[in-house]
């Protein structure tokens, strides 16, 4: 199994000058080799393969005005173009959308292979970078010098923090012990989640609580002048406020999806579309801050690699609506009712535990056919469509 360390980077001034150096021949490959793919598919309708953008990079480094692409390591340069190879091949594939040019302003990054670093005693080296790298290594069950990293990427986000990601293989994981518990999960904005077994937990409302200082930074990066040192600095200050707040979302979910992995041995979610749903403006902000995207990828490959199973739900399937005790289907449930009685049966419902019974009702009914809830080559559709409980009924 391949994982990867990611550590925080504490460069020198003078290797953060040559790793800068690094990151604009980088992005002057990337940005060069896909304006070229760009001409030649517009003029001959050709696409341009890994092995002839390396080429032409090599015919580039010749010309007066790239000659200092040489001052850098080629191999960060070739790494970039597979990159961007890979990138199309995702596009065509219609998982990703269309690569992009890449800016000054975004985060950068430069990806060695084993031919661009070595890693000796848990001391690492880059090519063409002075000295060795000081990182900060976080898991003290892992020895660092007994890794034998693939590759490694040094990285430096907006609020110009810097990072070293180590790709390494490790044996797979031990399967956790069956708990013989299964959970349906609904996701919300006034709880983050609501399982069927009654649990609700709190939304963490990350952005929220950041939200003034964030509008006082943006307020002064407005008044500065475009293209002004002032500005670029409260342009950071804006960006490291942004990091907390990622960075703060980022740890519960870790925390949230790892306490379900641990604690059920079949879990059911609703297969939601944030970037539909972000469409509605009066709650764009509260959904993105949500991060359910972020959740259901962290909740899959953390059950993959611990032996528990995953079902996601159709996004049609009306979860809410139908009664978990006798299958009666509402023909109508505004968003507003939160909690309503079943006029069949008389059961009173909370909307969302309801509804995390209901998921769970139709993830247990996709292992019983045997049918896989969603494919495994995409995360927008499923097979079967949907899994629905046979007892399901319109009423009044």
């Amino acid at each position: 199994m391949r994982t990867a360390y990611k550590c925080r980077l504490r460069p020198a001034s003078r290797q953060q000058a040559q790793l800068s150096r690094t990151f604009g021949c980088v992005r002057v490959a990337w940005n060069q080799t896909l304006a070229a793919r760009q001409r030649l598919y517009a003029t001959e309708g050709k696409s341009t393969s890994a092995a002839k953008a390396s080429r032409a990079l090599t015919v580039l480094k010749r010309q007066p005005e790239f000659a200092f692409l040489g001052e850098v390591s080629a191999v960060a340069l070739q790494q970039a173009l597979r990159h961007q190879d890979k990138a199309f091949e995702a596009f065509f594939a219609k998982r990703s959308r269309y690569p992009r040019f890449k800016s000054r302003g975004q985060r950068q990054s430069a990806t060695f292979s084993r031919a661009g670093f070595q890693m000796r005693d848990g001391e690492l080296r880059v090519a063409k970078v002075d000295g060795p790298l000081d990182f900060v290594w976080s898991w003290p069950t892992v020895d660092p010098a007994a890794l034998a990293p693939t590759s490694v990427t040094v990285s430096r986000d907006r609020a110009g923090r810097w990072f070293v990601t180590l790709s390494v293989e490790v044996a797979d994981p031990a399967p956790l012990p069956a708990t013989g518990e299964v959970v349906g999960v609904d996701l919300g904005l006034k709880d983050f989640a609501v399982l069927s077994t009654g649990e609700r937990i709190a939304h963490p409302k990350c952005l929220a609580a950041r939200q003034r200082r964030l509008a006082r930074y943006q307020r002064r990066m407005a008044r500065k002048q475009r293209g002004s040192c002032n500005r670029r600095k409260a342009k950071v200050k804006v960006a490291r406020q942004h990091a907390k707040v990622a960075d703060a979302r980022r740890d519960f979910l870790h925390k949230t999806s790892t306490d379900l992995v641990r604690r059920f041995d079949v879990i059911a979610v609703e297969d939601l579309a944030p970037s539909n749903m972000v469409r509605n403006r009066c709650l764009a902000r509260a959904i993105s801050d949500s991060g359910w995207a972020e959740f259901r990828r962290m909740l899959e490959y953390k059950a993959e690699r611990r032996g528990r199973r995953v079902h996601v739900v159709d996004r049609f399937y009306p979860s809410s609506k139908t009664c978990s005790a006798c299958g009666h289907l509402l023909a109508t449930l505004s968003l507003g009712t939160r909690h309503w009685t079943c006029p069949n049966c008389g059961t009173l419902h909370d909307r969302d535990i309801n509804a995390a019974r209901n998921l769970i009702a139709a993830g247990l009914a996709a292992d019983a056919c045997g049918g896989a809830v969603r494919p495994e080559w995409t995360t927008t559709r499923q097979a079967p469509s949907k899994q629905e409980p046979p007892l399901a009924r319109v009423g009044a």
